[in-house]
């Protein structure tokens, strides 16, 4: 059940909008025997748990822009969100889950705006943000929120050719809810709260017209992504492993778009896309790694705009992994302590699965527009 009511306010100098939002949701969670090998006195279509979720958020807001002058703006957010969570029964686990837990949070965003011409704009920004525990969150005993400090720096540049952007981050974490490489009993990712942690580097993107025919849109992200004093249990010992790989960030991604109009109403773009080597877990585990990969992809499009009854007739063809690269981008990783194989002893025992990605294959369509 949503409600949500919005007010706006805008003349030559300040721009104002304003608003509130309430929302509740109510579901039931439960499991179905759907089959057993030895049932006993059970039957289809039972369920073997139940259990209830409700959640209710208000929330408030107000962000503004104002123009300084024809060189300077400023601009200012102020929100405030007001969460409560609850559940009953138990999980799939057939484990209580009563969970009562409420959450305050007030995310204020501020920012500058310089026009140093036409062409060349520079900008800085800082804002803050809160997320409250999901489900599956509270399931795996997590109750603490996520705090996130964002500051970027920024710059701009317009031409009738060439457009490109960059921008410098910095993001500050507080209990950030990362994924620890585990998967659930029905392959969702579990996660865990890594304490302090951050995300620092730099993003670049363009779009160059290198003639009448061609155009390139490249773009990058170089980053530095760590937990902060991490800690874990390795071989039934709680150790400190300092500074680690925050899971599924990788250091550097980056992408290329060169596209070539053969005719006015034929393109060939080639897509390119490059990720760096990247853990899925926290603890920097080689058995965890993912290799960096880099793919291709050919775009074919043609406008057919004769055709008669209709304005136009799109005709697309796409080969994705044009050359027919074997890579993996996704899986998962676990550990778990054993105690059972040498009595006495705690090991640590590591574990990884992949996900391989399709080699070449082909994709093609046609839109009608009339």
């Amino acid at each position: 059940y949503v409600v949500n009511a919005t007010v706006r306010y805008k003349d030559n100098l300040i721009e104002v909008n304003a608003g509130a939002f309430y929302s509740k949701y109510e579901g039931d969670h439960f499991g179905e025997v759907i089959w057993a090998q030895f049932a006993g006195g059970s039957q289809l279509g039972d369920r073997y748990y139940s259990g209830t979720g409700s959640k209710g958020e208000f929330t408030t807001f107000a962000k503004a822009t104002y123009r300084v002058n024809d060189s300077w703006s400023i601009y200012g957010d102020l929100q405030g969100r007001f969460v409560n969570y609850s559940t009953g029964g138990i999980t799939s686990d057939k484990i209580a889950l009563e969970v009562d837990e409420s959450f305050s949070f007030f995310n204020p965003k501020a920012g500058v705006t310089f026009k140093l011409n036409n062409q060349n704009q520079f900008y800085g920004s800082y804002g803050r943000a809160n997320r409250e525990p999901r489900r599956s969150d509270f399931e795996n005993g997590i109750t603490d929120s996520e705090s996130l400090d964002d500051f970027e720096l920024g710059y701009r540049l317009n031409t009738s050719h060439t457009s490109i952007s960059a921008n410098l981050f910095y993001m500050n974490y507080t209990n950030q809810l990362v994924l620890t490489g585990a998967i659930d009993d029905v392959g969702a990712p579990i996660r865990a709260s890594s304490g302090k942690s951050y995300r620092l580097g730099v993003e670049v993107a363009a779009n160059l017209k290198l003639g009448e025919r061609f155009n390139w849109s490249p773009n990058l992200a170089v980053s530095s992504n760590k937990n902060q004093n991490f800690t874990t249990t390795q071989d039934g010992q709680l150790v400190n492993l300092g500074n680690t790989n925050i899971s599924y960030s990788p250091n550097i991604i980056a992408g290329s778009q060169l596209s070539y109009n053969l005719t006015a109403a034929f393109k060939v773009s080639l897509l390119s896309k490059f990720v760096g080597e990247q853990y899925m877990g926290n603890i920097d585990s080689e058995t965890s790694k993912l290799d960096s990969f880099f793919i291709n992809d050919l775009n074919l499009v043609y406008v057919w705009e004769t055709v008669p009854w209709v304005d136009e007739i799109v005709f697309s063809g796409l080969v994705n992994n044009l050359f027919n690269v074997k890579y993996v981008s996704n899986g998962y990783f676990f550990t778990y302590e054993d105690d059972f194989t040498n009595p006495g002893t705690v090991t640590t025992v590591e574990g990884a699965g992949f996900y391989p990605q399709a080699t070449t294959n082909f994709l093609v369509g046609a839109a009608i527009k009339f």
